[in-house]
């Protein structure tokens, strides 16, 4: 166990390069016509910029954390810390959309090395009675990156250009690479075989998935390219399937998703950031191109639905240990699915911002009662000592979500218009951003099957084991 200073040095680390990894999910999202003005590219190109990275962070999480009990947390850790500062400075050099979305999907290896094993190292770092607040700290730090991803990257590129939001990352990356090698202490963890099969096969079912959906934007549905990748994303995903029933130490075990509760809280949590990631990705396209506000401006309009969930969420997640998980996240979903619905209805090219301050609202005090709540559902809803394994599940499929729920909105917006003028954005926005509603309607009806109390309580050591298992 560390000294005080020490344990100082791990949480100070372990949060700036979580608050880094988290950033840069959504801090793109307000570059996107800065990026499409520069370089070029269809829509779906600008897709590809965000899921590129979501994708290969999803693919990544539990082959990192299983590489970090083998091989060496602190290790895989830095080297995912130096993975990401190289790729950041290859994103801001990036002369062209496909260079540019090779490097975030590098990018993204990196924080899938970084997510998982920085909580890892913090819990495995503090004693129990410091570990509950030092790991609120860290994740508040992650939740205030979130909130403010779209608002740093709308300055920044007002301030600046685009290219800043990458090189940013560069001076701190390097600095946390540098202190990490050298403060961190290394730990290793169960060495359980690495399940080589079933990780390129849920990779390659992922990876060929969110191609199928990316495709039908600019080629069809009914194309021969969109209808092989998602005929081979089927297979794959079978093929996963059968092997982690069979294998001997799987990196899923089948039988939680035989689990009712379980499988609905998953399938609420995938519905959930697709529907938040699309609605992101959709309103930033709008309020620049739709209404021509500042990249700043953009980011500024973006709180009152991405700030509420900090004030919000702690306060649900207390009512929950009385209520039970499952009417917050049902009553969330629904209000943030009206809350989007309510902007897809009134949205203009001329749509003054107080139209819309209401909805935002709404939808942000919703999502802030469902936040805290579906993993809590997840966890709660299988036998203790199947913890990790689900948390880490729980995580992966969430990321998944924000590739498909992007996928989703962008093949709407298509079909409906695009961005050569304000008219033909609020065209195909205002479906799109339809569909990004109904996916958070469709999370709100699977809430449902999720247990109304808590139907297993993990033991202290259990919790704590799966704490540093899973960044969820």
């Amino acid at each position: 166990m560390r000294s005080g200073t020490s344990a100082r040095w791990t949480l100070a680390l372990t949060s700036v390069a979580f608050f880094m990894t988290a950033l840069d999910a959504l801090v793109v999202i307000t570059a996107l016509p800065s990026i499409h003005a520069t370089i070029g590219g269809s829509v779906g190109t600008l897709e590809w910029t965000v899921n590129a990275y979501t994708l290969t962070l999803a693919a990544g999480i539990t082959t990192a954390a299983a590489l970090g009990d083998r091989l060496g947390r602190r290790r895989v850790y830095v080297t995912g810390l130096l993975a990401f500062t190289i790729a950041s400075a290859a994103c801001a050099l990036a002369p062209t959309a496909g260079l540019l979305i090779a490097a975030r999907a590098v990018q993204g290896l990196g924080a899938a090395m970084i997510t998982p094993l920085s909580l890892t190292i913090l819990a495995s770092a503090l004693p129990a009675s410091r570990r509950a607040s030092m790991v609120g700290i860290w994740g508040a730090v992650g939740g205030l990156a979130v909130a403010g991803g779209p608002l740093i990257g709308g300055a920044v590129v007002q301030g600046l250009d685009w290219h800043w939001i990458f090189w940013l990352n560069v001076p701190v990356g390097l600095a946390a690479t540098a202190l990490s090698a050298l403060k961190l202490e290394e730990s290793r963890g169960p060495r359980a075989r690495l399940d080589l099969p079933g990780v390129v096969l849920a990779a390659a079912g992922a990876v060929a998935l969110a191609w199928g959906l990316v495709r039908s934007a600019d080629a069809g549905w009914s194309s021969a390219q969109v209808i092989g990748a998602l005929s081979l994303a089927a297979a794959l995903i079978i093929a996963f399937a059968l092997r982690e029933s069979r294998a001997a130490e799987p990196m899923l075990p089948m039988r939680l998703l035989s689990i009712p509760a379980f499988a609905a809280a998953n399938a609420t949590s995938f519905a959930m950031m697709a529907s938040i990631t699309s609605a992101a990705f959709l309103m930033s396209q709008y309020f620049q191109l739709g209404l021509g506000h500042s990249p700043l401006s953009t980011g500024l309009r973006f709180l009152p639905w991405t700030l509420t969930p900090l004030l919000i969420a702690p306060a649900a997640g207390s009512l929950a240990d009385r209520v039970g998980s499952r009417p917050l996240m049902s009553l969330g979903l629904a209000m943030q699915a009206a809350g989007l619905a309510w902007i897809a209805l009134t949205a203009t090219d001329t749509a003054g911002y107080g139209q819309l301050l209401a909805p935002l609202v709404l939808a942000g005090t919703g999502i802030s009662m469902a936040i805290p709540t579906v993993p809590t559902a997840a966890l709660n809803a299988v036998p203790a000592r199947e913890v990790g394994k689900a948390s880490g599940l729980q995580s992966t499929l969430q990321r998944l979500g924000a590739v498909f729920g992007v996928a989703i909105a962008v093949a709407v917006f298509t079909a409906n218009g695009h961005l050569s003028s304000p008219a033909d954005v609020v065209g195909g926005f205002r479906p799109a951003l339809g569909a990004a509603a109904g996916l958070s309607l469709a999370g709100a009806l699977a809430a449902l099957g999720t247990a109304g109390r808590r139907s297993v309580a993990p033991s202290a050591p259990q919790q704590a084991r799966a704490l540093v298992k899973t960044a969820a």
